[in-house]
């Protein structure tokens, strides 16, 4: 349990702001940062940004039933209304989580990663389930906003507080570790993500490496088996650390033993004695597995219910989701993608049972910087060189094949996938298997209601679980 209330004491002490004239009977039920959801008692942080300032919503929030505002910059309003005064209402959301976490006397566990990290909360949060109350992040809301956000809405009855990080610029794990300030730290995998701002491989490790750093004392570190260069760079800064995956990198203990697939490409392991059977296909899905269940056991949970827990794990959408149209089996894999996540979901395009004929449909891998070019085009020479039936080129992959000359009967190249789709309905027979992957606005995922037009059963696709 982690009883708090904030008040319009707390509240300034929180902010750096003068507690001399607080209100003794000013409670505040919850914090939002948007006007259409404020309840009674909220208050209400006017952020700004591009295309939205939420200063011009204050009033509005208060009409709704929000009690105070956090604010940048005078706005006209009820003179009863207590208005707090910063310089960065952003900053300002970073300091109250901040506060809110100092409160805390349960365990707060902080994931990050190039990929994987949605997949290993969810599984985390699900292994944790069967004997502690979990509160998690929300789907993806793991920036400076959403990760905030988790830490303000922790509930009382509460015996672990799960977050999620993501970055795209340098300093925003740094930034976003020192609010949240993990017992526990993971980093599940670094790849080649988010170049345009972090500029290489190494800035992408430091970038990671950041929430190691700003552990609680005596915090312990978790991290996959890929790259070596993880492992090592965390060696160096974390004294208690657990390595997960299927290399000898891996400590014994955290990785598969008796591994194998089911008749439907499921991946099957023993843990700790126990069976665990996935819903998700693919190597890197045992290891999000193993780094979940590594978490379970730090903080106390036994490895019987850890494992009983994961079983009943259910991953967000677009992750791997596969799906039934007709006797066409799609894996929608559309929210990430760069070029290790890639490469993982076309191992498992190539692991579905029963040999069927695969086709991988590609786009654009984006934030890739001055390094676009090329890391799509090693990325086709990797699709190519496997045993893929047909793939579809588009974006940033079409441009790959123009530069690398490809001209075969199993390549459909196409700026836009939606100029691609014709040619692809024509090869299809209607009973593939069909890989979709692409960065998130690309919106891969808007072919899924053409082929349930073309091939599905009366119109209906059937979500069959996550691959």
């Amino acid at each position: 349990m982690s009883q708090f209330t904030w008040t319009d004491r707390s509240v300034r002490q929180a902010l750096g702001l003068s507690a001399d004239l607080a209100d003794p009977s000013l409670e505040y039920a919850s914090v939002s940062t948007d006007s259409r959801s404020v309840g009674e008692g909220t208050l209400f942080v006017a952020l700004v940004g591009e295309r939205f300032d939420g200063h011009d919503f204050v009033v509005d929030a208060l009409a709704k039933g929000a009690v105070g505002a956090v604010v940048s910059r005078p706005v006209e309003t009820n003179p009863s209304a207590p208005l707090y005064p910063v310089e960065d209402t952003l900053a300002a959301l970073g300091s109250l989580a901040t506060f809110r976490r100092s409160a805390l006397d349960v365990p707060v566990v902080a994931i990050t990663g190039s990929s994987g990290k949605t997949t290993t909360k969810d599984f985390t949060r699900a292994a944790l389930g069967m004997t502690r109350a979990v509160h998690a992040t929300p789907e993806n809301l793991n920036n400076r906003i959403g990760m905030p956000l988790t830490l303000l809405s922790t509930p009382t009855e509460v015996d672990v507080v799960l977050v999620e990080m993501g970055s795209n610029e340098p300093g925003e794990i740094s930034t976003l570790s020192a609010i949240a300030r993990p017992d526990i730290a993971v980093v599940t995998t670094v790849g080649e993500s988010h170049l345009d701002r972090l500029g290489s491989f190494a800035g992408v490790l430091d970038e990671k490496l950041d929430l190691f750093r700003s552990m609680t004392e005596g915090g312990r570190c978790v991290v996959g088996d890929e790259p070596a260069a993880l492992v090592d760079a965390a060696q160096a800064i974390c004294s208690d650390l657990r390595i997960a995956g299927w290399s000898e990198r891996a400590d014994p203990d955290l990785r598969p033993d008796q591994f194998e697939r089911d008749v439907f490409g499921a991946p099957r392991f023993k843990w700790r004695g126990h069976p665990v059977t996935l819903a998700l296909p693919g190597r890197h899905s045992v290891v999000n597995a193993l780094i979940s269940l590594a978490i379970s056991e730090l903080v106390g949970v036994s490895a019987r219910d850890a494992v009983r827990g994961l079983a009943s794990a259910e991953v967000s959408s677009l992750r791997g989701e596969i799906r039934q149209i007709g006797n066409v089996r799609v894996v929608a894999d559309c929210y990430n993608a760069n070029p290790q996540s890639l490469r993982a979901a076309l191992e498992v395009l190539g692991d579905q049972p029963g040999n069927p004929r695969t086709v991988a449909v590609l786009g654009t891998m984006l934030e890739l910087g001055h390094e676009a070019a090329r890391l799509h085009e090693e990325t086709l020479k990797y699709a190519l060189g496997l045993n893929i039936d047909l793939v579809v080129a588009t974006g940033g992959f079409a441009e790959a094949a123009e530069a690398l000359e490809v001209d075969e009967p199993e390549v459909i190249r196409s700026r836009d996938w939606r100029e691609a789709y014709p040619a692809l309905r024509d090869w299809l027979e209607g009973d593939e298997v069909l890989l979709l992957k692409a960065s998130r606005g690309i919106a891969l995922e808007n072919m899924l209601p053409l082929l349930d037009s073309d091939f599905g059963s009366k119109g209906n696709g059937v979500v069959l679980g996550e691959a």
